[in-house]
């Protein structure tokens, strides 16, 4: 509110609810920028913010208690919660939102509220908007903007609170977790859906809410597509199987890759590719830190990976211009990490005016360089083909040093195959 100024007001509509085929509806899962603002988890729900309004600034909009609905579909806050436990000035039914709509607006320049994130709501806001300005000559003041909520949330969830961290580090533990059994188990699984469903037990057994994504674990070939989740291959012995998978605690996703061989021992050409992959995210890791930019790890990776593959005459020439020419494309297509918080790929502009942000302390990102050889490669000799590999940690900014939330996990070649044996 101090940064949408007094002149103004902000709607901020709850997630709507999912249909997942007829009427059975998915799990809900409230939005991000509403949780982060209200804590408040029920649907139907509309939090409205009006900075210096005397009869306050923060009004929750929700769904009234009933005794017979709750027999069915559970516990309801109502208007009492809202106020009592969620620190809302007001509280009133959702239905009355629309009729409410036009006495909260009136006198206001600015109105915050990001069009087509909930669509259901856009006509309401447009059509009281323009009731308000068609009374114009009778001297009544209504807004002339509408701005992105967004961009004021996004900024500020950029940089976690110690609240915050905590609740990720939470996340990362229990997926850390989830991960060491699923190598330990590896050998006597099958297919990849019997690690997935090992890793969802382990997530709902240590208390997170869902996982934070479609969890990956594509054996041999199947690491080679970097968002596969069928899941339905059998693991073969003499491959690798990359799981791509976290837990989400309390809202806060955690987000872990790890690389390791179905039978417990890497092969030559595996080690040798793993352990670029390691030796990229290593340096990497060491970029984060306050003062850098947000492009330098993902530059040292770059190098790093582009020296190696050099090294192992999977590229031919000289590094720079196989870096300025991007060559290393063929091997490694996505960037080397991203936010994450409440969501996955967590909110926050990675340039500000055309510059790479600056990292700061609070920030929390990934840092998950990778090497995928296409099984139908034809510049490289077979023994390489099919071979794909990420590693992925979860990197808080500090004061200094970089904190690894998921430190836990082994990712040395060694401490992987002494864990499996």
């Amino acid at each position: 509110m101090e940064r949408m100024g007094s002149d103004s007001i902000a709607i901020l509509p709850a997630a709507p609810v999912a249909v997942r085929n007829r009427d059975v509806e998915y799990k809900y899962r409230q939005c991000s920028d509403f949780l982060y603002l209200t804590g408040f988890v029920e649907s139907q729900s509309i939090a409205v913010f009006i900075p210096e309004r005397p009869e306050g600034e923060f009004i929750l909009f929700c769904r009234s208690k009933d005794a017979e609905k709750e027999k069915w579909d559970g516990f309801l806050y109502g208007q009492a919660g809202a106020v009592e436990v969620f620190g809302a000035d007001q509280a009133y039914p959702v239905e009355v939102f629309e009729k409410s709509l036009s006495g909260l607006m009136q006198g206001k320049e600015k109105v915050y509220y990001d069009l087509g994130a909930v669509p259901a709501y856009d006509q309401t806001i447009i059509g009281v908007l323009n009731q308000l300005r068609a009374k114009v000559r009778s001297g009544v003041v209504g807004p002339q903007a509408v701005y992105s909520l967004a961009c004021l949330i996004h900024e500020m969830r950029l940089i976690k609170s110690s609240q915050e961290l905590d609740l990720m580090a939470r996340a990362a533990e229990i997926s850390a977790v989830a991960h060491i059994k699923a190598m330990q188990a590896c050998r006597q699984f099958s297919y990849e859906y019997q690690l997935e469903a090992l890793l969802q037990y382990e997530f709902a057994f240590q208390g997170a809410s869902s996982v934070a994504y479609p969890s990956i674990v594509g054996g041999g070939a199947n690491a080679c597509v970097l968002h596969y989740i069928d899941n339905r291959a059998r693991l073969q012995p003499g491959e690798l199987v990359l799981i791509d998978a976290g837990a989400e605690y309390q809202h806060y996703a955690a987000d872990i890759t790890r690389t390791f061989p179905v039978s417990g021992t890497f092969s030559a050409e595996q080690k040798a590719l793993y352990e670029l992959v390691l030796q990229a995210q290593s340096a990497a890791i060491e970029q984060v830190r306050p003062g850098r930019t947000w492009d330098q790890p993902d530059v040292i990776a770059v190098r790093v990976l582009t020296e190696g593959l050099v090294d192992l005459n999977l590229l031919q020439g000289s590094v720079e211009t196989l870096i300025e020419e991007k060559a290393y494309k063929s091997f490694y297509m996505h960037r080397t990490g991203h936010w994450l918080g409440l969501d996955v790929h967590d909110v926050g502009t990675y340039k500000v005016k055309g510059q790479w942000r600056t990292l700061e302390p609070g920030m929390v990102l990934t840092v998950e360089p990778g090497l995928y050889i296409a099984p139908d490669c034809e510049t490289v000799d077979p023994c390489w083909r099919g071979i794909g590999i990420r590693i992925e940690d979860d990197v808080v900014v500090t004061e200094g040093a970089p904190r690894v939330l998921t430190e836990k996990v082994p990712k040395t070649v060694e401490t992987i195959e002494t864990l499996m044996r």
